[in-house]
This record gives structure tokens, sequence and C-alpha cells, in this order.
């Protein structure tokens, strides 16, 4: 289970750390404790330099009073934090109302949430993660100094996780930025924060995995530093002093550390963050096509070669995707020259893509390459997907595709209108090999063995020309969503 971390809802947890080191010296004899002194990091000069750069964020929110005039819903409240262990929030307790028959309903400020947070600049700008001040009416940041300050948010933002908040202070100490593109695999890190509320924390690991894919947008700095509860927005740091990452979400089946957090990269983080304190905002390019992964035997069937690219399973209507001549069943291989590995890799370069910027997709489609200029646009709400087609009364039909356990017959144009494509056969039944390869009644099949098919007669011709002992590859529509299939004749 993924989960961010803003201390918000808490369960038991344990904690339990190990770590086995090992030196190979040829020929050499040392000691253990020489060994040990010349392969463990010493932390200590790395506390003293960044701690004083992170801060704990505390949240609170405005809610109607819950309990009665004695102030139930309040003592509720002072339970929670005196089961955990954490300190009392400094809210004062109500006393009873002097007239229980109208006790008087004003808002009350009840602490939401817990997190951590480090200074970019010296003049008061901190960054977190956005689900740690998400709702909150009031934002405090407490300094190593105790000082504590009534924050104002500059920005948010969700899809990134990335939050600025900003304070009346000046002459804080800033944190260093260090260069992600170094950060290695293996390499020690360090994380400082506030879990379970307890401040300025230090844990250390190594960096498990770099670019893991775990979002739409960031490829995240997996680690195996214990994060928990409370760490959220702390930095995660090198052995040169610098942050490379911000804590930002755990996995866990307890609510606690299991050895797997992620950490935001700060190039990333960074980016988002000059564009909220410019702005408050982030904007980032949509080009309008839902995508999927590209699987082996897909790749291999259609002439791909190996697994690489973005599936487009559908391209909305008016997108800049639709306007470039990109259609469903197209796999988008390379975006402004940069090859696209992976489907996740998409998002994330058209995402980074200023609106208007007009850029080049290269997409595979029926067995060859083809360039498209696209013109970036703003992203904005998803669109509900459309339910499918309903059914229709069937129009010419073929069994030509017995073979292959395929029955289809011509589509009418009151479902291409509704489908936005030119033409397509319809399933009117799918068994044996077809239905193993996942078809089914109703699917419109536009595309058979790197054919184009827009009718009865196309199907039969296109069938005519398949060499009848290898698989298959079916190019189908199921409502507005296109996907492939590899059909293998059962012998």
């Amino acid at each position: 289970m993924m989960i961010p971390f803003g201390l918000k809802r808490l369960q038991v947890w344990s904690l339990a750390a190990g770590c086995s080191i090992a030196a190979v010296v040829a020929f050499v004899p040392f000691s253990a404790a020489q060994a040990q002194q010349r392969t463990l990091p010493d932390f200590t000069d790395l506390v003293e330099q960044v701690g004083p750069s992170v801060v704990n964020i505390r949240t609170l929110e405005k809610v109607a009073p819950r309990g009665g005039p004695d102030g139930g819903g309040q003592d509720e409240m002072f339970e929670f934090f005196r089961r955990f262990g954490l300190p009392m929030p400094n809210v004062p307790r109500q006393q009873p109302s002097p007239h229980p028959k109208r006790p008087q309903q004003q808002e009350e400020e009840q602490p939401r949430g817990v997190g951590s947070g480090f200074v970019l600049s010296a003049d008061g700008l901190i960054m977190t993660n956005a689900h740690v001040i998400e709702g909150a009416d009031e934002v405090f940041v407490t300094l190593t100094d105790k000082r504590e300050f009534k924050a104002k948010i500059m920005g948010s933002d969700k899809r990134s996780d990335i939050a600025l908040v900003k304070i009346e202070a000046s002459g804080l100490p800033a944190v260093k930025v260090g260069d992600v593109s170094r950060l290695k695999v293996g390499e020690w890190v360090m994380a400082i924060g506030s879990p379970f509320g307890l401040d300025n924390t230090v844990t250390a690991g190594i960096v498990s995995a770099k670019q893991r894919d775990t979002g739409d947008y960031l490829p995240f700095i997996q680690t195996d530093v214990a994060i928990n509860p409370g760490n959220s927005g702390g930095p995660l740091i090198n052995m040169r002093g610098e942050v490379v990452g911000v804590n930002s979400q755990i996995y866990s089946r307890s609510g606690g550390s299991m050895g797997i957090s992620f950490a935001i990269p700060m190039d990333e983080a960074v980016r988002v963050s000059e564009q909220l304190r410019a702005t408050g905002r982030v904007s980032r390019g949509r080009i309008g096509v839902q995508i999927d992964q590209v699987t082996k035997e897909v790749a291999e069937s259609i002439g791909l070669g190996k697994p690489q690219g973005a599936l487009v399973r559908s391209v909305e209507s008016g997108s800049p995707a639709e306007k470039a001549g990109v259609e469903a069943g197209d796999i988008i291989t390379r975006f402004d020259g940069k090859v696209v590995d992976k489907s996740s890799d998409l998002p994330r370069m058209v995402g980074s893509t200023k609106p208007g910027t007009r850029s080049s997709l290269t997409v595979f489609r029926r067995g060859g390459s083809k360039e498209l200029v696209v013109t970036i646009a703003e992203i904005d709400a998803d669109k509900p997907v459309k339910k499918p087609a309903e059914k229709e009364e069937k129009a010419k039909g073929s069994n030509a595709g017995q073979a292959l356990g395929l029955s289809v017959s011509e589509l009418t144009e009151t479902s291409k209108k509704e489908l936005k494509i030119k033409g397509g056969v319809k399933v009117d039944a799918a068994t044996e090999a077809a239905a193993r390869a996942g078809l089914r009644e109703g699917d419109v099949i536009i595309q058979i063995g790197n054919f184009e098919v827009t009718s009865v007669r196309e199907f039969e011709a296109a069938l005519a020309k398949l060499d009848k002992n290898k698989a298959v590859n079916v190019l189908f529509r199921r409502g507005e969503w296109a996907q492939y299939a590899v059909i293998r004749s059962g012998r």
C-alpha cells in the first residue's frame, strides 16, 4: 500500500533496523574495528550542517464543535495526543457553557497534522509536501531554535506533492541543493524530520533504486531510510550535505516504516517550486491521449521489435493530438527527439513542456514510423470517459474469420460517429482463439495484421493476405479505448 505520511492517521508501529557490511581487502591484515571504522559513515557533521535548516510543520483546521457544552469533542482530541505520546497542542481547553441549553457554536481550531520541511532561502521560503498542508486553515513552522512562525502558503501542487510556504524571518540557514544525476544506487543518504511528532529525528540508509515509477509525473528515489508519518516534506541528504530529495511516500502494511520509502527528486521539486513562487501554480503541457504500456507480445506481433513507447488507447476529440493526426492504436516512440522507453515517460515529457510549444512526435503505425508535429496545450481537468456505444441492429456480416473464431459485420454510420472513427468491423461473436485473445462481442476491429480495416470487404481482403500459421495481431476499439490482441489459432 502506497501512502503519503503527513501525520493524520496513526497505527501501532514497530521499528527494527539492521545493517550488514562486508569489507574485502587482499593481503592487508585489518582488525575488525579498523574495517568498521573505514566502512561505516559518520553522520554527525551532516546533522550539524543540515539540521538547523530542517523545520517542523503543524497545521490547524477550523471545525464546528462536535462535543456538547462540556467540550467532549476537544477531550477526544487531547486523548488522541496523549495516547500516542505526542506534544500537547497549544489550544486552550474550553470551559463548560454557562447556558447549557444554548451553547455557543463557534468554530474551533483543531490540530490537523504534523509534518516536516526545510529552508530553501534565507528570507524564509520553506519547501514541504502538498499533502502536509492540504486542507489546513493555518500553518505553523517551528525552527530548531524553537522559534515558531505563522506561515503563508505560497502555492501547492498535488501532482508533484510539492508545496511552498513563507515565514517572516531573515538570515535563516538554507540548504544546499544537490545534483540528482550524480546520485548512485547504493549511496548512503540521511533523512531528518518529525516522525510521529518527534522533532529533529535523524535516520539513515542507502539509495535502493532511482527512477522508480509510482506516479504520473515523477520518477521517485527509493531508499531504505526509516521514514514514518510526520517525515513528510523533510529532506533526503547525501554525504556531501546536499538535499537530493523530498521525502514523500512509504510502502507500508502497518502505517510505519517497512524499509521502502520514496523521495521526490530535488531537480523536479525545484522546477515545481520556481513556478509556485512566481505564480502560485504549476503549468503543465498536455496533448490529449490516453495511453498504455506496450507488451512484448504486441511489440513482436506488429513488427516494433522490442516493447517500448506508449500505446495510444484513445485520442480526445479536438485535442492537440487529434489535430496532429495521432490515431488510436499508434505507438508513440519519440517525443521531441527523445526516446519514449516506457509509457510513463510520455506524461513527464509532455508535462514538463511549456504550453504553446510545437513538438515533434514519432509514432509507429501499421508496420512503419511516421513523424507528426503537435502543439502542446495546457493541462486541465480530466474528462469523464464515455460509456461504450450501445448495441445496434446487425448490418452486412462475414464469416471469413471463422478460422480465428471471429464473426463480424459492417459498422453502422451511427457507431462510426459515436466512436469518431472512419470505419471498422463490429465483432458479432468471438469464440475459441479470438475469445482466448480477449476479444468479445461488441468490439470494433480497426486493424488486423498491420492492415487497416474500414469495412467487411477490407477485413476479408486482409485475412486473405495473412499467414495462417502465424499469430495475428488485431487492433480493436472497446468503447473509446483502443488496444491490441494477438490471436493464435489453436492447433
